[in-house]
């Protein structure tokens, strides 16, 4: 993997800042973990968090995942963090569709169960004939994104009036073995290519999501007080950008750094991992310091 010079004063400095954070968004595949297998200085990553009392949440574009599942995988790891620090594209489009109709609605939904049953903790049901909304998930099932259920999103959404939503647009995702698989992002370029209609998306980089996201740091916390971990520039450091957040990019996921200069915006710190970003110092716990 291609790494980068991490010997400035410039970026000491710009890393120290980071570590002086009080709230940490932070992205998991290809972050805190790879498939199966946690990356270096995950654990210590988090350690480090809690015992500098650090407000953080783990933010992800899967909406094939409930927090609960994100929660049991890092447990499986030996990590044990609450539930309520995990948030996804999936919560984030259910908390966008019951802001619009609080009354609740229906949906035709091309995504895996936990979506749906995200929708449905809203007040949403699954409506195949007139729905008020086509929404299309994570997956990677050929059985879920099929020609079928394509030509039945296209058809509502041209015939039947329903409003197309897309719960990211990443166009890509990665195997175990680092082949790209299609992701929600290039199904949704198939529908709007054909119904001519713009999908609106609530995941990362939307400035949607990370306003749930900061909402959820707590209302004492600014956005100065905040950074954004992430291994994508299309994703979590475009929206860190946007949302006016310190960025950092680690190089233990999609991105590489011969990448990184091919974009317009550029990350406010590029790390090889998180592990990193823990001091050596950071055995300290608060009780100690105090």
């Amino acid at each position: 993997m291609t790494t980068v010079n991490t010997t400035t004063k410039y970026h000491e400095n710009r890393l120290e800042s980071i570590r002086q954070k009080k709230g940490y968004i932070i992205d998991l595949d290809g972050v805190i973990y790879h498939g199966s297998s946690l990356l270096p200085g995950a654990k210590e990553l988090i350690d480090f968090l809690q015992n500098n009392n650090k407000q953080f949440l783990f933010l992800t574009n899967d909406s094939a995942t409930t927090p609960k599942d994100l929660q049991q995988n890092l447990s499986q790891h030996g990590i044990h963090i609450p539930e309520n620090h995990f948030y996804t594209s999936g919560q984030a489009t259910a908390e966008f569709l019951h802001s619009q109709m609080p009354e609740g609605g229906s949906c035709f939904v091309i995504g895996e169960d936990a979506l749906i049953k995200t929708l449905h903790e809203k007040g949403f049901t699954m409506n195949d004939q007139n729905p008020d909304y086509v929404i299309l998930g994570t997956s990677t099932s050929p059985d879920i994104y099929s020609y079928e259920q394509l030509s039945k999103a296209i058809q509502l959404v041209l015939y039947q009036g329903a409003k197309l939503i897309a719960t990211h647009l990443d166009i890509e995702n990665y195997d175990t073995q680092g082949k790209k698989l299609p992701s929600c992002g290039a199904f949704a370029s198939f529908v709007e290519t054909v119904t001519k209609t713009k999908a609106f998306y609530c995941g990362k980089p939307s400035a949607l999501i990370m306003r749930y996201a900061q909402r959820l740091l707590g209302k004492g916390i600014r956005s100065h007080e905040i950074c954004i971990i992430g291994d994508r520039m299309e994703t979590d450091i475009i929206a860190g950008i946007n949302s006016k957040i310190d960025s950092v990019l680690v190089l233990s996921g999609v991105t590489a750094v011969k990448d990184v200069d091919q974009h317009a915006f550029q990350p406010y710190l590029i790390l090889n991992g998180v592990y990193e970003i823990v001091p050596s110092s950071s055995t300290t716990t608060t009780e100690e310091k105090n």
